[in-house]
């Protein structure tokens, strides 16, 4: 008798587990910075972070980091300074779970907003922003790098907290 094909079991965001970024996950979302971004963070700039006492999440399936962010916080306010989702799990809802798992933790902690960058030609970010009721607030000229020549601006975006 031979054996039954193995079927994938289809995965969804809220199959995530949250675990809180530490200096021991940092190294299993390296290689998700590194696929996803043009200039992405270094191991350094992630622990200089968390040194800094700024939060952040990974989003596990299957104890494999998918997606994490990564956020200051400054009185009631939340800045965003980086999010990813593995890009073999874009376009099915975990960049809106990292999202919304940020937002509720920002929730949690008192903050009345989320603030957030993102450059202006990543449309599929900007519109997940909108639909998370981010709006956009202004542009940072020539903000993030493009080469070794030329900028992108990005589009600043403020996401207003509903109280818990």
């Amino acid at each position: 008798m031979s054996a039954l094909p193995q079927v994938a079991q289809a995965v969804s965001p809220a199959d995530l587990v949250w675990r809180p970024l530490d200096v021991a996950s940092v190294e299993r979302i390296l290689p998700i910075e590194q696929q996803v971004y043009s200039h992405p963070w270094t191991r350094g700039n992630f622990i200089d972070s968390i040194a800094a006492g700024h939060t952040g999440a990974v989003g596990l399936l299957n104890d494999e980091a998918v997606c994490y962010w990564v956020a200051m916080t400054v009185l009631d306010e939340v800045h965003l300074l980086n999010v990813a989702v593995a890009r073999e799990h874009w376009g099915q809802g975990f960049g809106q779970a990292a999202m919304a798992h940020l937002m509720a933790q920002a929730r949690a902690g008192g903050a009345a907003q989320v603030w957030l960058e993102v450059r202006v030609s990543n449309a599929r970010a900007i519109a997940l922003y909108a639909r998370l009721g981010c709006e956009p607030m202004g542009l940072r000229r020539a903000y993030y790098p493009l080469d070794t020549h030329r900028r992108e601006d990005a589009r600043l975006m403020r996401c207003l907290l509903k109280p818990a």
